[in-house]
């Protein structure tokens, strides 16, 4: 089995019959003005040492070195080995809070922004993992199902924005629930969801959120955006602040990180609860802690593994080239002795 990495390099052969092309074109004037003005015998005498046929060999030469250099350009490669790949990773499913809170600049540039933010550097960290993607707020939706394809997970991320769902809220819960349908096997240990929130759910202060949570059978993790301080919803036009959201009374409403929520739904999960002020921690963390989990086989499948081989070309290429420099059109001594070619 081969393959041909870079076809369109193909299109230098091109140059070969040009060549050939305008060899023949002057061979052929040349041979006319020598007729017209001098005769064969003549030219012998006075050009004892011109050879006929290495103008020939230094053509062919030339075009070698043009069709392996060529050849290399286009880096065929041939598959030699056949690979059993067993990948073994975790299921991690991100809950990205989607809520206007998450407009709050209290964190840069904004808590939503910071999530993405995190979660695109958690993916670039990761090796054999798979991942998810829901987006919630008073209600979650399922973004990406489960994946190993890291480029198609952050596309998606980048997609989320806060008014992907109408009704407002921070309904964690539902975002547990939802998780639960992303995974295969619901007796596999190394089950984690990521939940980036800034923690406000006033829903869920009357429920019995560690039983729930302890009956999930995941490992949940969840990042705090934001401050306890809190922040101020800015709402804007093109990018500028025209005003800040209000409540019923006209009076601005102050967004906090509800941190005791946060740590409460991760230490019911055996889970870690992590501030998001600093991404690199964060990512460090997560990632040490995926490290630690059990590890399931995804899947297991043969493949054939192509090699390059432009480098042997490239040889030849180089051969060919040195030895088109070095024949010379004039007749070499000891082979002139020899006569080979009758000249």
């Amino acid at each position: 089995m081969y393959q041909l990495e870079e076809t369109y390099y193909f299109y230098l052969l091109v140059i070969i019959p040009v060549l050939v092309i305008g060899f023949l074109f002057l061979s052929s004037w040349r041979n006319r003005i020598q007729i017209k003005y001098i005769s064969s015998d003549l030219l012998k005498v006075l050009s004892p040492n011109i050879s006929t046929f290495k103008p020939k060999i230094k053509l062919l030469f030339l075009i070698l070195f043009i069709l392996f250099s060529t050849i290399s350009l286009v880096n065929p490669k041939i598959g030699t080995e056949l690979k059993t790949v067993k990948r073994e990773g975790v299921d991690l499913v991100f809950a990205v809070d989607v809520s206007k809170s998450m407009l709050a600049e209290d964190i840069a540039p904004n808590r939503l922004e910071k999530a993405k933010r995190i979660v695109s550097e958690i993916i670039n960290n990761l090796n054999n993992d798979r991942v998810g993607v829901i987006a919630y707020a008073a209600s979650a939706l399922p973004i990406l199902p489960i994946t190993d394809d890291y480029s198609t997970a952050k596309t998606f991320l980048q997609s989320l924005t806060t008014d992907m769902l109408s009704s407002q809220g921070t309904a964690v819960l539902e975002s547990i629930n939802l998780a639960k349908e992303f995974y295969d096997d619901e007796n596999q240990t190394n089950r984690v969801l990521c939940i980036l929130s800034d923690g406000e759910d006033h829903e869920i202060e009357n429920k019995n959120i560690t039983e729930i949570v302890k009956n999930s059978g995941i490992t949940i993790i969840t990042i705090g955006l934001g401050s306890i301080k809190g922040a101020p919803i800015p709402l804007k036009e093109k990018d500028i602040v025209k005003s800040y959201k209000k409540d019923q009374n006209g009076d601005v409403v102050i967004t906090k990180l509800n941190m005791d929520l946060l740590k409460n739904i991760a230490n019911s999960s055996n889970g870690i609860y992590i501030n998001g002020v600093n991404t690199e921690l964060v990512v460090q963390a997560i990632i040490e802690r995926l490290k630690e989990m059990d590890k399931k086989e995804f899947e297991s499948k043969q493949f054939v593994a192509y090699k390059d081989q432009f480098q042997w070309f490239i040889g030849f290429a180089i051969l060919f080239l040195s030895l088109e420099l070095i024949v010379f059109e004039k007749k070499t001594f000891w082979v002139k002795k020899l006569n080979l070619f009758n000249e």
